[in-house]
């Protein structure tokens, strides 16, 4: 991460991710974001990923791993479309917008990790600090480090992104795939 976060930017970006949600559900057309009010921080390229929750259960979650676009706008972006565009789950309601609780994981760059076989692979992860990305191929997925809490056991965590991936899970151990870390400044709103 080039930068972190203060308290003020990051309850901006919960707010524009929260008008982004209700509109976007609410059919309403979201105004162009007015950058000249925004900290410089929130004016620069960032990566985000947008996590909705409904009681603590996954409602929907979307993000990006490289920035290409600034912080403030990947949120937005993003809010909208872990809303409507999950394909895990189906749009989110205007019933459930009261329930929903937002979460911004803000994304340091990705960075290969070495690794020299399978079995070598897992002590080299950093479980609670590190989100992880696999490739083979065409075929990529991620976890971000919250997903730990869920997951503690490195080798379930890689046999899980695998089968997210769309291959056996097991794939880490019998083929060399890349694999890349990062980190995350995660925050949410308040219950």
């Amino acid at each position: 991460m080039s930068t972190s976060l203060n308290d003020e930017d990051r309850q901006i970006l919960l707010q524009l991710a929260r008008e982004a949600l209700e509109n976007a559900v609410r059919g309403i057309a979201l105004l162009p974001l007015n950058t000249e009010t925004l900290t410089q921080t929130l004016r620069e390229n960032g990566a985000s990923f947008v996590t909705l929750t409904i009681r603590n259960e996954l409602r929907g979650c979307i993000g990006a791993l490289e920035a290409y676009q600034p912080l403030a706008e990947d949120v937005r972006e993003h809010a909208i479309a872990a809303a409507l565009k999950d394909p895990r789950f189906p749009p989110v309601t205007e019933s459930e917008l009261r329930l929903i609780n937002i979460e911004v994981s803000y994304l340091s760059a990705p960075q290969e990790l070495e690794y020299s076989t399978g079995e070598d692979l897992p002590s080299k992860l950093r479980p609670q600090i590190d989100g992880v990305i696999l490739k083979q191929g065409r075929r990529r997925a991620t976890f971000l480090p919250q997903v730990w809490e869920k997951i503690p056991d490195p080798e379930e965590f890689l046999n899980q992104l695998c089968y997210k991936m769309g291959v056996p899970p097991n794939t880490w151990r019998k083929a060399k795939l890349q694999v890349y870390i990062y980190q995350v400044e995660e925050f949410h709103e308040l219950n």
